[in-house]
C-alpha cells in the first residue's frame, strides 16, 4: 500500500513534507497537492502542513550536503511543473541528506540521472527565453512581449530583464500558463489579465501599438533577411538552435 503525502504544492511545503517524512518515519510514494482525490489503493496518508521553520531547517540541511549548481538544480527542476518533479525532487533532497558523500556525480543512480537531465532542459529554456524575447511596443509605451515556454520558466528570467530593460515599462505574459510580470520601472510584480484576443494571438493589434512599431518591425525583418547567407542555410540546425515553438512570437518570423 502507498504512502501519500498531501501538501500545499509550493516549494516550502515540499521542503515541509521532507521533514515531516523524517519526523514519521514515512516516505511517500506519492505527493498530491491539497484537494486532489486520492489514489483508490493508498496506504497511510498524510497531511503536511506548510511550516517555514521546517522548511528553513531543511534548507539549512541541504546547504551542508549540496553545491551551489545543485541548489540551483533544485529551483530548476521545481520550476519544470512537468507531472512528477516534485517527487523526483523530494526523492533526490533524501538521497542527498542520507548520503554519507556527495550524490551530485552518481548518474548512476537513476533519480540522479533524470536530475541532472531535467536541470539541463530547464537551464536551457530560461536560456532561449531570454534569447528569443521580442517585444513590441504598445501606444501607451509598455512593452509587451508573449511568450510560452515548455517549462515554467519565466520567474526565473524575470530578474535578467528588470537588470536588462530597467529604462522602461515591459509586460511579459506567459500566454500558456496565463500569467505575467510586469515592471513598472520601480518594481516587479506578478500580474493576471482577463482573456482577450491580445492574449491569444500574442500580437499587438491596431490601434494598441505605438506610432512606428510597425516600421521597426519591418527593419528588423529586413537586417534579419540581409545577415543570412543564402549559400551557408541549413534549415535543420537553424531549428535546432532556434526551436520552431518560439517561431511564432519571433517578429523576423512573422
Amino acid at each position: 500500500m502507498n504512502n501519500v503525502f498531501f501538501y500545499d504544492a509550493s516549494f516550502e511545503g515540499l521542503l515541509s513534507a521532507v521533514f515531516e517524512a523524517y519526523v514519521q518515519k514515512q516516505f511517500p510514494d506519492e505527493l498530491l497537492p491539497e484537494g486532489a482525490a486520492p489514489p483508490l489503493f493508498a496506504g497511510r496518508v498524510f497531511h503536511v502542513a506548510t511550516q517555514e521553520e521546517r522548511s528553513r531547517r531543511v534548507w539549512a540541511a541541504l546547504e551542508k550536503k549540496l553545491s551551489p549548481a545543485a541548489l540551483r538544480g533544485l529551483e530548476l527542476v521545481w520550476f519544470s511543473a512537468i507531472p512528477g518533479s516534485d517527487l523526483l525532487l523530494f526523492r533526490y533532497i533524501r538521497k542527498a541528506i542520507d548520503a554519507p558523500a556527495s550524490v551530485e556525480t552518481d548518474f548512476g543512480d537513476p533519480v540522479v540521472l533524470r536530475f541532472a537531465q531535467l536541470c539541463r532542459r530547464v537551464s536551457r529554456e530560461v536560456l532561449r527565453l531570454k534569447q528569443f524575447l521580442r517585444f513590441q511596443k504598445a501606444a501607451d509605451g509598455t512593452y509587451f512581449a508573449a511568450v510560452e515556454p515548455e517549462y515554467n520558466v519565466l520567474p526565473l528570467a524575470v530578474d535578467h530583464f528588470a537588470d536588462r530593460f530597467s529604462d522602461q515599462p515591459w509586460l511579459i505574459y506567459d500566454l500558456r500558463r496565463g500569467y505575467g510580470f510586469y515592471y513598472d520601472l520601480r518594481s516587479v510584480r506578478e500580474v493576471v489579465l482577463q482573456d482577450t484576443p491580445l492574449l491569444r494571438s500574442g500580437r499587438l493589434g491596431k490601434g494598441q501599438a505605438a506610432e512606428g512599431e510597425e516600421q521597426w518591425q519591418q527593419l528588423w525583418k529586413t537586417y534579419f533577411k540581409s545577415i543570412a547567407i543564402r549559400e551557408r542555410l541549413n534549415p535543420r540546425l537553424h531549428r535546432q538552435n532556434m526551436p520552431v515553438r518560439f517561431w511564432r512570437h519571433l517578429t523576423e518570423k512573422q
